[in-house]
């Protein structure tokens, strides 16, 4: 979707400024924060698209003026919400009011370390052949979908050249929405700055992408 996230290439925002040594943490709450979001995902259900697309839902307003993982918790509610396990006045009261409602299963504290380490892989064996090849010129659609996507707007409508071949993974248009993995070939893309921003852009500046094949059409 073109929600307030995708600004990739935005005027108007500064220059991106990396602290340096970064902590993963900056406040206590954080932790918690990201603990709430590991523990709850088995016992909603959802998988990581159907996360990052509540994320992107945020309000743009709400989501420009709140931090990393303050977005995540306005995710985390909608979520919550949308399944019955959470009511607005909960969320209001910061507590729960009513008998929880019970949940498919939990992650256990013993089992966080071995869940984290064996993450969540998306790639899917598969009897198609990949439709391009490195060096290939390929074009990004130009599609401006109401539901979640993983191209940027930045690149779409513009060509760039494959430089990878990822193999076949989860699609995360169809995964955010509950209507099934539908793995698809992935590829790296690599688009010039001039291209993405025109004549004016730093002509040393190349962007990678990743994109699914549904997104490309042969340039």
């Amino acid at each position: 979707m073109n929600g307030a996230q995708d600004m990739g290439g935005v005027h108007g925002f500064g220059p991106v400024q990396p602290e340096p040594n970064e902590p993963p943490f900056h406040a206590e709450w954080e932790k918690k924060a990201l603990a709430l979001v590991l523990a709850m995902g088995p016992a909603g259900g959802w998988n990581i698209d159907m996360s990052r697309s509540a994320r992107e839902n945020v309000p743009p307003g709400d989501y420009l003026s709140r931090s990393y993982y303050q977005i995540w918790i306005a995710g985390l509610e909608r979520l919550m919400a949308e399944r019955g396990l959470v009511l607005p006045e909960e969320i209001d009261a910061g507590r729960a009011l009513y008998p929880p409602k019970p949940v498919p299963r939990t992650l256990a504290a013993a089992d966080v370390d071995k869940v984290l380490r064996r993450g969540g892989p998306t790639e899917r064996e598969t009897k198609t052949n990949a439709r391009f090849a490195m060096g290939d010129r390929v074009r990004a659609k130009n599609i401006h979908p109401t539901a979640h996507t993983r191209l940027p707007r930045y690149v779409r409508g513009h060509a760039g050249i494959v430089e990878a071949v990822r193999g076949c993974h989860v699609f995360p248009d169809t995964n955010a929405t509950g209507a099934g993995e539908d793995p698809q070939w992935l590829y790296t893309v690599r688009f010039e700055g001039t291209e993405l921003w025109g004549a004016e852009s730093d002509p040393t500046v190349k962007v990678s992408v990743d994109a699914w094949e549904p997104y490309l059409d042969p340039a």
